[in-house]
């Protein structure tokens, strides 16, 4: 019998993989809390936000080093780049502030999305015309 890629995906049959439901409501690691699959969705959301959060901040020191951290600063208030450094910077921070004082895992998400968008914005402005470019490809004149 030989095997196709290093799954041998066509050996899976329902009888050996996992439910849903068997997934969901199989015994959790803190049983005792009674959480809600509800609740334990937002747990791994609000991680995960939390997770990106601090690999952002990872890859700003990591930027610094290399471009110098005080030369890294000035670039980001640049007039070109001043409102987008301040929105990608304080979605950083309401990140750990939702995950950790109102603790809200939709929020986290929710601001996870606006740090990247936000960071593809910051991102594109030291590319010569990026940012025309993207606003002509979304239809929009600069």
């Amino acid at each position: 019998m030989s095997r196709k890629g290093w799954f041998n995906l066509e050996a899976a049959t329902p009888a050996n993989l996992i439910p849903d439901s068997q997934f969901f409501e199989a015994e959790p690691a803190f049983a005792s809390l009674k959480l809600s699959k509800t609740t334990r969705l937002y747990g791994f959301a609000a991680c995960f936000a939390i997770l990106y959060g601090f690999g952002t901040i990872i890859s700003l020191a990591g930027t610094g080093f290399i471009v110098g951290f005080f030369k890294q600063l000035e670039l980001m208030f640049k007039p070109t780049r001043i409102i987008t450094s301040i929105i990608f910077l304080a979605s950083v921070a309401m990140i750990f502030v939702g995950a950790f004082v109102i603790g809200s895992g939709l929020l986290c998400i929710i601001l996870v999305i606006v740090q990247f968008l936000a960071y593809i914005w910051y991102t594109l402005s030291y590319i010569p015309y990026a940012r025309s470019a993207v606003m002509g490809v979304l239809g929009r004149t600069v």
